[in-house]
C-alpha cells in the first residue's frame, strides 16, 4: 500500500514508534526494503537521493509504485534531500508521495523561502513535505554529503521555521553525519537538543544520518520523539560486504548466484533496525485503523 508520510507517521507517532527510510540505489535493495517490511509486517519508507534518481532512471519507479501498491504493508516512496523544485518535481512525477526540500545550507530566511515554496507547490496535490534545520555531518563515506561541523537545530528557530513554512515533518541536526563513521570518531548525540526541539514543535521530527551510531542513543531518540530514521550506509555495507566475500571465493558471474546471499545479508540489518524503531508488527495498526492509499493529486 503506498501512502503519504503524513499517514504514515501520524499513526508512527500515535503509536509511540519510528519507521525506518532506507536509501534505495538499484532494484536489489529495493527488493531488500519491500521483502524485509513484508516478512516483517512493518511499515517502510523508500528513500531516493537526486543522485540515486539519476541513475535508476525515471522509468525504474514504475515498478517500484506497482510494487509497493499491491502490498499489505505501508510504503512511502520519499525523495531525499530535493535540492530544487525542479527535482522534488521530478520525484513528484515518478510517483513519489513525499519529498524533502534541503534548504540547510542556506541562511535562515531562505530556507524558509525555498521551503515554503515547495509546500505550496506539493500540498495542492497530497504531496508531504520535510524540511531540514540545522546541518548535517559528512564521515566522507556517503554521496549523501554534509558538513565537516555540524550546526545544531535551535529549538526556537524550529518553530518558527514549522509555523512559517507549514512543513510536515523536520529533520533536525542533533550530532549525526551521513556516511559509517571512521574508527576513531564516536558519534555522540545531543538528547537535550533534541527534548527542547521536542517541547517547541508538534510534527513528526526526522533522524539523518542514522548508520553507525549506538543503538542505544537511537532507541533513546525515538523515546524521546523521533518519527523517522534515514538509513542508508549501513545495510548497503552488509549487502557489499557480502558481495566481495562470494567474488573474492569464487568464480560466480550470475547475479542470481551472488546476490541472493547479498540480499538476505542487508535484510538482517534491515530487521534490526526496524526492531530497534519498534515497527516490527506495526503494519496492522494501519490496517485495522483502515488507512487508504495516497492517491497522487488528492490531499
Amino acid at each position: 500500500m503506498l501512502i503519504n508520510m503524513n499517514q504514515m507517521l501520524e499513526v508512527a507517532k500515535q503509536n509511540q514508534f519510528a519507521v525506518g527510510a532506507f536509501n534505495v540505489a538499484d532494484s536489489n535493495f529495493l527488493r531488500v526494503v519491500i521483502e524485509a517490511a513484508e516478512e516483517n509486517d512493518a511499515p517502510a519508507i523508500i528513500a531516493v537521493h537526486p543522485t540515486e534518481l539519476d541513475f535508476l532512471k525515471d522509468e525504474f519507479f514504475q515498478y517500484a509504485v506497482s510494487r509497493v501498491k499491491n502490498s499489505a504493508v505501508p510504503f512511502v516512496i520519499h525523495m531525499d534531500h530535493g535540492d530544487s523544485l525542479a527535482s522534488i518535481m521530478r520525484g513528484i512525477h515518478c510517483g513519489f508521495s513525499s519529498v524533502m526540500i534541503d534548504g540547510s545550507l542556506l541562511s535562515f530566511e531562505e530556507n524558509i523561502a525555498v521551503t515554503k515554496e515547495v509546500v505550496d507547490v506539493c500540498h495542492k496535490i497530497g504531496v508531504s513535505v520535510e524540511g531540514e534545520l540545522g546541518t548535517i555531518g559528512n564521515t566522507g563515506t556517503s554521496v549523501e554529503g554534509g558538513v565537516s561541523e555540524v550546526i545544531y537545530t535551535r529549538p526556537e528557530d524550529a518553530q518558527e521555521f514549522v509555523v512559517r513554512t507549514g512543513i510536515d515533518t523536520l529533520a533536525v541536526a542533533i550530532g549525526t553525519a551521513h556516511g559509517i563513521y571512521p574508527k576513531n570518531v564516536k558519534p555522540s548525540l545531543k538528547m537535550d537538543v533534541l527534548e527542547k526541539i521536542k517541547e517547541k514543535v508538534d510534527v513528526p521530527l526526522v533522524l539523518h544520518g542514522g548508520s553507525a551510531n549506538p543503538d542505544e542513543e537511537i532507541a533513546k531518540a525515538v523515546e524521546i520523539g523521533i518519527q523517522k530514521v534515514n538509513i542508508s550506509s549501513d545495510y548497503k555495507y552488509a549487502f557489499y560486504k557480502k558481495c566481495r566475500e562470494i567474488l573474492a571465493s569464487t568464480e560466480l558471474w550470475d547475479p542470481n548466484a551472488i546476490y541472493p546471499e547479498c540480499i538476505e545479508a542487508a535484510k538482517e540489518v534491515v530487521k534490526q533496525k526496524m526492531t530497534l524503531f519498534h515497527s516490527i508488527g506495526q503494519a496492522k495498526v494501519y490496517r485495522q485503523e483502515n488507512t487508504q492509499p495516497w492517491r497522487q493529486g488528492l490531499s
